[in-house]
């Protein structure tokens, strides 16, 4: 099983970044998929998430309205449209699988994203 993030990196407050999580080695129709993250010195927070057919999405308050996540089940891929970012959304982003059904929980290494001038 392997989640591989991409699409981290450093952007100036207000610029947007996407990232990517690709999925293999396991039915990635099967699972919820969430990003979280974690920056230094705080508790890892789930950002946004989302149902195995997309119909369900959930978001954090802190992102509302910047954040998008969305999932093309044909490339098993999931990804996060970060928009307005802010300092404050400076972190490491990681990928997280939950089965929807079933045993199955699965995490990917994590992207850095950093917002600084």
């Amino acid at each position: 099983v392997q989640l591989v993030e991409s699409g981290g990196g450093l952007v100036q407050p207000g610029g947007s970044l996407r990232l990517s999580c690709a999925g293999s080695g396991f039915t990635f129709t099967r699972f919820r998929m969430m990003w979280h993250r974690q920056a230094p010195g705080k508790e890892r927070e789930l950002v946004a998430d989302i149902s195995s057919a997309g119909g369900i999405i959930n978001y954090a308050d802190s992102v509302k309205g910047r954040f998008t996540i969305s999932r093309d089940n044909v490339k098993n891929t999931v990804y996060l449209q970060m928009n307005s970012l802010k300092p404050e959304d400076t972190a490491v982003y990681y990928c997280h699988a939950r089965a929807q059904w079933g045993a199955g929980d699965y995490w990917g290494q994590g992207t850095q994203v950093t917002v600084s001038s």
